[in-house]
């Protein structure tokens, strides 16, 4: 049953993202340019996704226990370190240059186009450098 969950999550999250245009990356950096072609559509689709989520945790935070599993499952790190500081400035570099964010690069593929393949090779590509270990220079 969770992968059902799991599943159907997924399609309803990628059919948000297509719904409101937010795989076109064209959409995203025209929100950036200010100065130019501005598109404030996706600070709507921003504030959408955050009422949405402030109520489903106000409803989560009300029950014992998930539906669908034994418990919630929560992340406990609360740290505030360089490794976090400098991944998030560059995923927003990323997508600020590419248009493309993760989920939205994934519902992408269905456009048949080239750059989200692009896209997503190079993130997957980026994040098997991380795994590499680290070089040591003395």
């Amino acid at each position: 049953m969770q992968i059902a969950i799991a599943l159907m999550s997924g399609l309803l999250f990628g059919m948000g993202l297509a719904i409101s245009g937010m795989v076109n990356p064209a959409k995203v950096l025209n929100f950036f340019d200010i100065a130019g072609s501005f598109d404030p559509s996706l600070a709507f689709v921003m504030a959408g996704s955050l009422a949405v989520t402030w109520i489903g945790y106000r409803y989560a935070w009300r029950q014992q226990a998930p539906a669908y599993a034994s418990k919630f499952h929560l992340p406990s790190a609360r740290d505030l370190d360089a490794k976090l500081v400098g991944g998030s400035a560059l995923f927003g570099l990323g997508w600020g240059l590419s248009g493309f964010c993760p989920g939205p690069a994934i519902a992408s593929l269905t456009t048949f186009s080239l750059e989200p393949v692009i896209f997503l090779v190079g993130m997957v590509a980026g994040m098997l450098v991380t795994r590499l270990p680290a070089v040591r220079t003395a």
